[in-house]
């Protein structure tokens, strides 16, 4: 018994008492368990017997090309029979015999279309001899290496990319592209083409404009290593497949202009050959015309996947919706008629839209995020205001306030409904989906303070009156899901807050942006995006910067005269 008269329980209750966290397996379970992963889960595997099928995965495949030189001899692995090429045309039929374990063609000799219709004979009859247990074998190692390659690339997905998971609809065209772009390396593969470069050079390149080179590299390079299994590749070849289409990966950044996919396929075209010519020297091959063809032809596939590509484009970003900087800069031309609308109905917000892109493109630049997206953005993020542009105070001029006859709950609802109707407005005018992300996200859930405080102070004068809700009070969100709609957030309400300071000082503006940073910062409204405390302070800096430069201060002349 306790001092206190309660009951002290022995030490094996205690113990066993004792909750732990669930360990990675339990933990897989519950999550296979939920009802948005299953779809996911079933569209894998069924992608996985695609892949399966596309490769033949129970049989070998066949590995030699005309020109190849072997090391070594090629021996019979099954003995089978050809017709006799001297006796075509004969009225008997006379077949050539090869014995299991005989050379068919000796090292060191290139090979010719003959002795590859040989060695195709040979494959087919070792095919014919496989039994079905060796077939099921061969199946289940290729299945489990596929496995394999997509569990490795769901794990880098889910730790630096989720977005690509969260979207059902563009998890199933990556598995779809994905089999599609193994099938066409396939076909294209056998002589006289060898064009398998070109399918895996369009998968890459689209997967870095789309999501980045680092994504497209893992995906790239999981589908060379499985197509290398289909074909046979040797690692020689692995490698000239793998490096030709890791240099045109590795060059998609920003595409600004549709040169750069052209130039891209240009670099990596002329890196080809070399790399052609150089891995074939070290596999013993002989540089002769065979070495020398099929350096030259990777180099023009490499170049034509790149001007197919450009042509692609536009494709590319509806099917991912994505925004290359080329759309961008179509999207950011002032002429646009919402913007031009914006101009008739809201000077004053157009104004105020055209300062923020200014000083939120350099803010994004500076933390490596891309500009000229949020610049656009910017442009749009208040074309809402354009349907009540007089509740807005950068449109009121000298006129009096509007809000001053109506109760802080009507006006804080016609404040918040510029977000809906900015959205709506963009989707009637089919702007793409970033750009509305930007709109919704602008405010995030930030409070409507300026009411909420009217709010207060009315129900504190009023004792019939009911207690003020902040949840009332604040925009519906989302809050800032990405760096970009984050910079958007403070560079909107740091501009609008500088045009009320009477002496705009460096260091009034200075403590400006940094009280509104961290007002945002422990109001959570950085919690859905990957900002970081070091990007915040590099942010704060730059718009810093470019306020002092708006508002710096000019040297008066002797005869000048105040106007």
């Amino acid at each position: 018994m306790n001092s206190n008269g309660s009951r002290k329980r022995p030490r094996s209750p205690r113990v066993t008492a004792l909750e732990f966290a669930p360990g990675r397996l339990a933990q897989f379970w519950r999550a296979a368990r939920r009802r948005d992963v299953l779809p996911r889960l079933a569209l894998t595997l069924a992608s996985v017997a695609a892949m399966a099928s596309v490769m033949q995965a129970w049989a070998p495949p066949f590995k030699y090309h005309v020109g190849y030189v072997p090391g070594r001899n090629i021996t019979a692995r099954e003995g089978f029979d050809i017709p006799d090429p001297l006796a075509i045309g004969m009225e008997t039929q006379k077949f050539i015999h090869f014995e299991k374990g005989e050379t068919i063609v000796k090292a060191e000799q290139a090979l010719t279309a003959e002795s590859l219709e040989v060695l195709r004979a040979e494959h087919q009859a070792f095919l014919e001899k496989l039994t079905r247990v060796r077939m099921v074998e061969r199946l289940l190692a290729v299945v489990a290496l596929i496995l394999s390659l997509f569990t490795l690339c769901g794990y880098y997905v889910y730790y630096r990319d989720r977005r690509l998971v969260a979207d059902l609809r563009r998890f199933s065209i990556t598995l779809v592209m994905a089999v599609v772009a193994v099938l066409l390396a396939r076909w294209t593969a056998p002589d006289p083409w060898r064009a398998e470069v070109i399918p895996l050079l369009l998968f890459g390149m689209t997967f870095g404009i789309a999501y980045g080179r680092e994504l497209a590299l893992v995906f790239s390079l999981a589908l060379c290593v499985l197509l290398a299994v289909a074909d046979g590749y040797s690692l020689a070849e692995l490698i000239v497949v793998v490096g030709v289409v890791a240099a045109a990966v590795v060059q998609i950044n920003r595409v600004r202009s549709r040169r750069k996919l052209i130039k891209v396929g240009f670099y990596a075209g002329l890196f080809a050959p070399l790399l052609t010519i150089g891995v074939g020297l070290l596999n013993e091959q002989p540089l002769s015309t065979p070495l020398l063809t099929a350096a030259a032809r990777n180099g023009v596939w490499t170049l034509l996947a790149g001007f197919l590509v450009t042509g692609l484009l536009p494709f590319i970003e509806g099917l991912f919706g994505v925004l290359t900087e080329i759309s961008l800069l179509e999207l950011g031309d002032v002429a646009h008629p919402l913007l031009q609308e914006l101009v008739r109905r809201a000077p004053g917000t157009y104004n105020h839209s055209i300062n923020v892109a200014s000083i939120a493109e350099a803010a994004a630049e500076s933390v490596g995020a891309r500009g000229l997206l949020v610049r656009v953005g910017a442009y749009f993020h208040d074309i809402g205001k354009m349907l009540k542009p007089h509740y807005f105070v950068e449109n009121q001029g000298n006129e009096a306030s509007r809000h001053d006859s109506l109760v802080p709950a009507m006006s804080t609802l016609i404040i918040i409904a510029h977000i809906k109707d900015g959205a709506d407005l963009a989707r009637a005018h089919h702007l793409p989906e970033p750009i509305i992300e930007f709109i919704e996200q602008h405010h995030g859930t930030t409070l409507v303070e300026y009411f909420y405080r009217r709010a207060n102070e009315q129900s504190e004068s009023n004792p019939d009156a009911g207690q003020v809700e902040e949840s009332s009070f604040r925009y519906p969100g989302p809050k800032p899901l990405s760096i970009e709609a984050a910079v958007l957030m403070l560079a909107d309400a740091v501009e609008s807050a500088s045009r009320v300071l009477v002496e705009p000082t460096p260091a009034r503006i200075e403590s400006l942006v940094e009280e509104i940073a961290m007002k945002k910062l422990l109001d959570g409204q950085f919690d859905e995006c990957d900002l970081t405390l070091k990007q915040l302070r590099v942010i704060q800096d730059s718009l810093v910067k470019s306020l002092t430069a708006v508002y710096h201060g000019r040297l008066k002349y002797p005869d000048q005269r105040t106007a």
